[in-house]
């Protein structure tokens, strides 16, 4: 059916298979399992976010090539491949059309259509159209919103809240050991340095990746003889909450869970267990959270990382694994059984832990989740000339992805990942530690992993005052913002240095 609505100056024709809900002055609400919009902008910027924290968000222009991840596998672990085009630009639940106007403290005219609730939500775009459907077909509640960028994203943020649930936003400060000690990380390397973490003032320190003896089989490695248990209450003694790197939603293909339960896992059309993703120089594996033996895994390693070791924050990553497409033991929506995932994780944690989502499928998170990473690994340097991802790890792309995610920090706690104050190890200038602390700031998440070691005595002076702040955040435009009143402008920051993703 055809309808044509009008508001704020706007007329839209719209095709549907469902009703118009209801409208106000700048929105209407429309319940179908697909829709199209026609729109008079073929010039326009086009709005992307991808499924996942790493996968790329940002602007281009409608007529250009839209922004992707371009080799297959990579795109498997870092974005959602099976809606991958190479032609037409495609978004994860919502896009927006904006008017390229950079004068000035606010945004261009703009339109958005976004998904309130779903079956794995997907909008597409070209120059004369905006086409928004459920994979699986069935009906999903539709926002359609005009006004400027920064007010249409903000709408839609607190409305998907409404729709999805919302939790407490806990602004946080946090040591992580990544990006000092990578998989090398050990009790020793931590113990000797707890008294001088402490004194950055962050209130939690978060043991990553290399402390468990595989991924898959949650027991602490050789590197913690004394067991986790004995370095949460260590840190927990030196003032801070014991944080912990899990991926509770997948195994390594050599794992001993693989191997010796593989039909706990989502499996492909030859009835194996399908291949979620790559990392660790090899492939892993997705457990089927439909499957309530496999719930039941996830729900130990939980309950046993929070209540029987003593950690009350967990950084929980890969976690889109369990909405890759496959054959499930109950035939629900993909995203959905993340979400059923998430809740066990939630019961098994219970509601004073603090949840990150890393690799967190963004949207689907709402609601369940504290807080979710915006954006790729940020790593000590601005980019990398061999490669053209994305999403690698490097600053740039960090922060590009994440400023264009800044609105879900209505709804949603958000994590950009680390900021840098080192100069040892660090190829980013000054300028560019400072871009990072900014955005950081705005997200009301501050992380770094500078070994107290590599820190001299003005830059840790500088931590301090860092970890400290509490400031109060507007949004402003799609780059802008304030800070307690004072303005922040990121343009520069995303915009030059020769990008490959101009807007």
């Amino acid at each position: 059916m055809i309808h044509h609505l009008e508001f704020a100056g706007w007329r839209l024709a719209i095709a549907c298979d469902g009703p118009v809900v209801s409208t106000t002055g700048a929105e209407a609400i429309v319940s179908a399992g697909r829709l199209t919009v026609l729109h008079d902008m073929p010039d326009a910027l086009v709005y992307r976010t991808g499924q996942n924290s790493w996968s790329p968000a940002g602007w281009r222009r409608l007529g250009e090539s839209p922004m992707r991840i371009s080799d297959p596998a990579r795109r498997r672990t870092a974005d959602d491949d099976i809606w991958d085009d190479p032609v037409r630009h495609h978004s994860a639940w919502l896009t927006v059309l904006a008017e390229d106007d950079r004068s000035g403290e606010e945004d261009g005219r703009a339109l958005l259509v976004g998904c309130l609730e779903g079956d794995t939500p997907r909008v597409r775009a070209d120059t004369a159209a905006l086409e928004a459907l459920t994979e699986t077909g069935s009906r999903a509640e539709w926002m359609i919103r005009v006004g400027t960028v920064t007010e249409v994203l903000v709408a839609y943020a607190r409305a998907a809240g409404r729709h999805l649930g919302r939790r407490p936003i806990r602004p946080r400060s946090v040591w992580c050991s990544w990006y000092s000690y990578y998989e090398d990380v050990s009790q020793a390397a931590l113990e000797d340095e707890l008294d001088a973490i402490a004194s950055l003032g962050v209130d939690t320190l978060q043991i990553d990746d290399g402390w468990e003896a595989a991924v898959g089989d949650w027991a602490p490695g050789e590197r913690f003889p004394d067991g986790m248990a004995h370095i949460a209450t260590r840190i927990r003694r030196a003032g801070m909450e014991p944080g912990l790197w899990l991926a509770p939603f997948i195994a390594l293909s050599g794992s001993r869970l693989a191997a010796t339960r593989p039909e706990l896992f989502v499996t492909g059309p030859d009835g194996a267990p399908a291949v979620a993703g790559s990392n660790w120089g090899t492939t892993y594996h997705a457990l089927d959270l439909t499957r309530p033996e496999a719930c039941d895994v996830v729900h130990e390693t939980v309950a046993r990382a929070v209540h029987e070791w003593g950690f009350g924050y967990l950084k929980l990553d890969f976690i889109n694994a369990a909405a890759i497409p496959g054959r499930r033991h109950e035939e629900i929506d993909r995203e959905h059984a993340y979400r059923r995932g998430i809740g066990v994780v939630r019961r098994a944690a219970g509601e004073e832990a603090f949840l990150l989502g890393s690799g967190a499928p963004v949207m689907p998170s709402i609601g369940l989740l504290d807080a979710v990473r915006i954006g790729p690994d940020a790593a000590p340097m601005w980019d990398n000339y061999a490669t053209d991802d994305p999403s690698d790890a490097m600053a740039l792309n960090a922060l590009r992805t994440s400023i264009n995610r800044l609105w879900l920090g209505e709804v949603i706690g958000i994590d950009p990942d680390v900021v840098f104050f080192r100069h040892r190890r660090n190829l980013l200038s000054d300028e560019q530690m400072r871009w990072l602390q900014e955005l950081a700031a705005a997200c009301r998440f501050r992380c770094l992993s500078d070994r107290p070691a590599w820190l001299d005595a003005r830059e840790k002076d500088a931590v301090r005052a860092f970890v400290a702040g509490h400031e109060d955040v507007d949004l402003t435009g799609r780059y802008r913002f304030r800070l307690d009143g004072r303005k922040v402008d990121l343009t520069d920051a995303v915009l030059g240095g020769g990008s490959r993703y101009p807007l």
